[in-house]
């Protein structure tokens, strides 16, 4: 069974730094994309950063400059570092695993907020 365990998250204020993250089991983590989603409160969940099983990375704009997504696939995480953070990063961050044949899932999600 797959497992996708977040941590990470926090409290922290704005211009701050977190480092998220996600610890695969279940799957065989270096053949997976992985990406990272977030969902604020009353909207819908969106994608923040994916980095393929090749390494190939993509972000939002929003965030471009800001976070990097990266994997260690020794240790079967991934991790998203976040750096100078706006109040508008505030979300429940999932972390999301996809592979065109065996399937996807996601992650139990931890709480990032940001605020003074």
């Amino acid at each position: 069974q797959v497992q996708l365990v977040e941590s990470g998250g926090g409290l922290v204020q704005p211009g701050g730094s977190l480092r998220l993250s996600c610890a695969a089991s279940g799957l065989i983590f270096r053949i997976y994309d992985m990406s990272w989603y977030c969902q604020a409160p009353g909207k819908q969940r969106e994608l923040v950063a994916t980095i393929t099983s090749g390494g190939t990375t993509n972000y939002v704009d929003s965030v471009k400059g800001r976070f990097t997504i990266s994997r260690d696939n020794a240790k079967n995480t991934v991790y998203l570092q976040m750096n100078r953070l706006t109040p508008e990063d505030t979300a429940v961050y999932y972390c999301y695993a996809n592979h065109a044949v065996f399937g996807s899932a996601w992650g139990q999600g931890t709480q990032v907020t940001v605020s003074s």
